[in-house]
């Protein structure tokens, strides 16, 4: 492959994550089927993938993905008219007055909402098994390849793709409609709704695989999907809680990486590249999910799973230095996240803050609790703690051997870089 391909290449994998979403809630909302909608965006990534290296690439990228299958849309919608003429029509040769595919072209240039949320409540569909609606989500919405939502998932690659193709054919054979559901349907699906633009999110902030170690744009998309989802139902504190942890963790980004794009883990940060403006608004909706919180009822609603977590992420933003963090009370509310959530992904962030509350030892207790968890067994940030911990202890070859087993885990490039790094000055 020469440079120039290449190029090209990064070109249309980097334009694709961006606007994979888009693309397909726009063609979605056109041919009312998700299925046939994501068929005719990967029909247009081949032809850039084919076209670009030689052609060049086009001076709008996205807009050349969008009108490449517009094209298709139209041509298969000219297709099936014709096919359909023929049969009604045998022997009339009265000129058709609109041309085939006009109201195609039509809808896909009249911009009528936000056809991304229509696209993920559609995806949400109850239809679909819970892992069904992220894993189709994530492949329409997110632009994520098979295998990455499968390491998202913690799933074999194959079990993904059958997700993804089951859930695709599901929507079909029940006719599902691309539209946003009534304001009922729309409460009962919420829950999902909010998981899938997690997913999304933490594919931006820490990207499972690749040579990227974030993916901002997903971030942002992400973040805005989220504020969106307050609008829909204003009065619930888990909604504020929920975008509280997004603008909080996404003001962390700019610290994130080094001027060279090395990253830089959490207590190693310049908090103060920290994104003032997010951390406000991230600390104003956590306040307001607080405030519904405490509203006057029958024991008053609880803060949720994602509200916690923001209150977590809060504990960090409150704190100039890292020296500062109040880790006993980041460790008391894990406690409160594993009963709300129970994970063993929550139960190693736990053993994180147990370290720094109660001490190397107490929290590598924690971590060998869960070592034996089939989850577990290819998360490269297990054996990245339990490395940290040993090293405090002074268990420096066991430090080690830990970090060289979470490289060894890492699909991701950056991330595989630090463990490695971190093993190497172990060595030394």
């Amino acid at each position: 492959m020469t440079s120039g391909e290449g190029a090209a290449r990064a070109a249309v994998e980097a334009v694709w994550r961006i606007e994979a979403g888009r693309l397909v809630a726009g063609l979605a909302r056109v041919t009312g089927d998700v299925g046939l909608a994501e068929e005719l965006a990967q029909d247009a990534l081949v032809v850039a993938l084919e076209q670009w290296p030689t052609a060049g690439i086009p001076p709008n990228p996205a807009g050349w993905l969008m009108t490449t299958a517009k094209n298709r849309a139209i041509d298969g919608a000219r297709r099936r008219a014709t096919y359909q003429r023929k049969l009604e029509q045998v022997g009339r040769d009265t000129e058709i007055a609109t041309h085939p595919g006009d109201e195609v072209e039509d809808a896909l240039d009249d911009d009528i909402g936000d056809d991304l949320l229509r696209l993920i409540f559609t995806a949400c569909h109850p239809a679909l098994s819970v892992e069904s609606r992220v894993a189709l989500t994530l492949r329409c919405v997110g632009g994520l390849s098979t295998s990455e939502i499968a390491r998202g998932f913690l799933i074999p690659e194959k079990t993904a793709g059958q997700r993804i193709s089951r859930a695709k054919k599901a929507l079909t054979d029940r006719g599902v409609v691309f539209a946003m559901p009534d304001a009922a349907e729309r409460a009962a699906r919420l829950r999902s709704v909010r998981e899938v633009v997690f997913l999304i999110f933490n594919e931006g902030y820490a990207a499972q695989a690749g040579d990227d170690w974030m993916r901002p744009a997903l971030c942002h998309e992400a973040l805005r999907l989220a504020r969106l989802l307050t609008t829909l139902v204003p009065d619930d504190p888990e909604g504020h809680g929920f975008v509280a942890l997004l603008e909080l963790q996404a003001s962390r980004l700019p610290a994130r990486t080094t001027p060279a794009g090395h990253p830089v883990l959490l207590l190693d940060q310049d908090r103060r590249r920290w994104d003032r403006t997010l951390l406000r608004r991230g600390l104003e909706a956590l306040a307001c999910a607080e405030e519904l919180a405490s509203a006057p009822g029958p024991d008053g609603p609880a803060l949720g799973p994602y509200a916690i977590q923001a209150e977590i992420a809060a504990c960090h933003a409150r704190a100039a230095h890292a020296d500062d963090t109040d880790w006993r009370r980041i460790a008391a509310l894990y406690v409160f996240l594993r009963h709300a959530w129970p994970s063993p992904v929550v139960e190693l962030n736990r053993a994180v803050a147990v370290g720094f509350a109660e001490g190397p030892e107490r929290g590598l207790a924690v971590v060998d609790a869960i070592a034996g968890t089939p989850a577990m067994a290819s998360y490269p940030q297990l054996p990245a703690v339990r490395a940290d911990l040993l090293a405090r202890l002074g268990r420096t070859t066991e430090a080690r051997e830990a970090y060289e087993q979470a490289a060894a885990l890492s699909g991701n490039l950056r991330e595989r870089e630090v463990y490695a790094a971190k093993a190497t000055a172990l060595s030394g």
